[in-house]
C-alpha cells in the first residue's frame, strides 16, 4: 500500500448550507435576520475515516439542529459573531473536535419605506451586495474571523481610461482615456481583534468601496486603471478600521464595448454598448499591515 497520511486543512465534514432567520420585537417594531450557515468540524481522531468507526462523530443534523439552538439562545447579532459563537459551542462541547470551521451568508432583507416612513414589520430583499462572514478555530488558539461582501456590480460611465501598457505584436486594444468602468466587487477582510462593532465595520467597507470608485457625486474621480482604484480602496479600509488586519478584493474587468451601427448606416457617439460576460480580465489585490518590529 503507498505510504499517506491525512492533510489536516483537507480533512473535515460538516452542514452545508443552513438557512436559519431570526425575528426579535421591540414593541411594535420587527427586527429580522436571515443567515445561510455552513459549519465544518475537523476531528482528532481519524478512526472514522480508516475504520468506518463512527463513535466520535457528530451528526451532520446534530449540526443543523445546534445552528437554530444558537439561533435562540445567541441570537444572530451578526455573520460574525455568529460565527465565533458556533466556533466555541462546539469546541466547548465536544472534546473530540479539534477545529471548527464555519462560513455565513447574509440575506440582504431591508425594512420597507413607504413615503419616507420604514415599515414596521415588512421588509425587501436589496441585491447591491452579499453580505458574508467566515470564523476558524483551533482547540487551544484564538479564532481567526473574517467579513467580506461579494457580488456587488458597479459602474461609471465615465472618468476611467488606460493607458500606457506594454504594446508588441499581439495587441489590438486601442489607449483610451474615456471609458466604461464596471467591475463585480468581491472583498475580504481578516480582523486582528473581535472587540469590533462587525455591522458598522461592514458599511464601512462597503462605502469606502464606493466612495473610492465613484468619487464627489457631480465631478466623479478619474481612475487609470482598475488596479489603482482597488489599491486605494484596501489603503482606506485599513486606515478607517484598526482591527483590520489583511484586506484581499478581486475587481474583474467587466467589458462594455461599442456596437458597430456603422454596418447598418448609423453613427454610434458613445451611446449604445453590448454588455459581455465572457471572456472577461481578472484583477485581484491583498495588503496587509507591516508586522511591528520586536525591541
Amino acid at each position: 500500500m503507498a505510504d499517506s497520511r491525512f492533510v489536516d486543512d483537507g480533512t473535515y465534514y460538516g452542514k452545508s448550507c443552513v438557512k436559519v432567520l431570526r425575528l426579535h420585537q421591540e414593541g411594535l417594531q420587527h427586527y429580522i435576520r436571515e443567515f445561510e450557515v455552513t459549519v465544518h468540524l475537523g476531528l482528532l481522531s481519524r478512526k472514522d475515516f480508516i475504520h468506518g468507526d463512527n463513535g466520535d462523530i457528530i451528526a451532520t443534523d446534530s449540526q443543523k439542529n445546534t445552528v437554530y439552538a444558537l439561533a435562540k439562545t445567541k441570537g444572530l447579532k451578526s455573520a460574525e459573531q455568529f460565527g465565533l459563537d458556533l466556533c466555541q459551542h462546539f469546541l466547548d462541547t465536544y472534546y473530540q473536535v479539534s477545529n471548527v470551521r464555519v462560513h455565513i451568508e447574509e440575506a440582504p432583507w431591508v425594512r420597507i419605506n413607504q413615503s419616507g416612513r420604514e415599515h414596521n414589520h415588512a421588509f425587501t430583499l436589496s441585491h447591491q451586495a452579499t453580505r458574508y462572514a467566515d470564523a476558524f478555530q483551533q482547540r487551544y488558539k484564538s479564532p481567526v474571523v473574517s467579513g467580506g461582501l461579494k457580488n456587488m456590480k458597479v459602474l461609471k460611465s465615465t472618468q476611467s481610461g488606460f493607458v500606457g501598457f506594454v504594446r508588441d505584436k499581439f495587441t489590438s486594444l486601442p489607449e483610451t482615456k474615456d471609458r466604461i468602468f464596471s467591475t463585480i466587487v468581491d472583498c475580504k477582510w481578516v480582523y486582528n481583534d473581535t472587540r469590533v462593532d462587525f455591522d458598522k465595520a461592514w458599511e464601512i467597507v462597503r462605502s469606502t468601496i464606493l466612495d473610492i470608485f465613484a468619487g464627489p457625486p457631480v465631478t466623479g474621480i478619474y481612475s487609470p486603471s482598475v488596479q489603482n482604484t482597488l489599491y486605494i480602496a484596501e489603503k482606506q479600509i485599513l486606515e478607517k478600521i484598526p482591527q483590520v488586519e489583511r484586506v484581499d478584493m478581486e475587481m474583474p474587468n467587466v467589458h462594455y464595448f461599442l456596437a458597430d451601427l456603422a454596418k447598418i448606416g448609423m453613427q454610434n457617439n458613445n451611446e449604445v454598448f453590448m454588455p459581455t460576460e465572457k471572456p472577461f480580465g481578472y484583477i485581484r489585490g491583498a495588503i496587509e499591515r507591516h508586522p511591528k518590529s520586536k525591541l
